[in-house]
């Protein structure tokens, strides 16, 4: 008698969590907290305390927030229920009881959710990207600045240069596996940039279109335009600094109106209401 196949061994991709490989790829709570609270109080003088996360996925940034202090409030928003189910399942449940109850999560269109108000609302990813009409864009910004406090700050990342134009891929080594960012479609008269995340694995799985966006390529220019239009006073752009001798970008964000064109650069854009 034959003896019976061997149980196929499952990939790493199908044993891998997307959410996962996201969280440890692309986002960067520390960095962007310590970000928000330095610039906070160089702008306003004082430590925020609440925060709305629109657009927020996994929450992972609410939930280090909550734990860096412990009168530290948050608010995530997303639209997906999916996103946010996991959350609650991954990240809520190992936050502790204290923490979790000064975190709130809420499944709505951010076009339309009323929160108290704040004193930083961050929209990270270039999430707001999604909104390709002027309009829409107009009618976020002053939906956000609703939801702050007189002294509260809007942060916002942003990038330019020309490779923002292109059909590219980019490939990094992370952590047990490999995350490649592919621009697959440009349309340079709408400004409409496709855009997916695959994961590749040392076992030669892959993980294709594990992420996938449509956006309109903003100029910060445009958007401070439109923030204005919104009712902010004022609103300043950090760039990220370049070493002048290689030209390798440093985790390092300048404020300034002015850049060099480099072919890819990050930045943060701060509004004051």
């Amino acid at each position: 008698m034959a003896k019976a196949e061997k149980k196929r061994k499952p990939t790493m991709a199908e044993q891998a969590d997307r959410h996962l490989l996201y969280q440890a790829s692309v986002q960067n709570p520390d960095f962007e907290l310590d970000f928000i609270e330095a610039t906070f109080k160089e702008m306003r003088g004082r430590k925020p305390r609440s925060m709305r996360e629109d657009f927020a996925g996994t929450a992972i940034s609410s939930c280090q927030w909550v734990k860096r202090r412990r009168d530290n409030t948050a608010v995530a928003v997303d639209i997906d229920p999916e996103v946010l189910a996991w959350s609650r399942k991954h990240n809520i449940s190992s936050l502790s009881v204290e923490q979790q109850q000064r975190i709130e999560l809420i499944e709505d269109d951010v076009l339309r959710v009323t929160t108290d108000r704040v004193d930083v609302l961050q929209a990270y990813n270039f999430s707001y990207w999604f909104f390709q009409e002027r309009a829409t864009m107009l009618s976020y910004f002053k939906r956000t600045r609703e939801a702050l406090k007189d002294d509260g700050l809007l942060f916002l990342d942003v990038f330019g240069g020309s490779e923002c134009y292109q059909t590219q891929k980019e490939k990094r080594k992370v952590d047990g596996f490999k995350y490649i960012w592919e621009q697959s479609e440009f349309n340079a008269i709408t400004n409409e940039l496709k855009c997916h995340i695959h994961f590749h694995f040392p076992d030669k799985s892959r993980i294709r279109n594990a992420f996938s966006y449509t956006w309109r390529v903003w100029g910060a220019r445009e958007l401070r335009e439109i923030l204005e239009e919104a009712g902010y006073s004022e609103t300043v752009v950090y760039r990220q600094a370049f070493d002048p001798e290689t030209d390798e970008a440093l985790d390092e964000y300048l404020a300034t109106d002015e850049a060099e064109d480099y072919a890819c650069w990050l930045g943060y854009i701060v509004a004051r209401p």
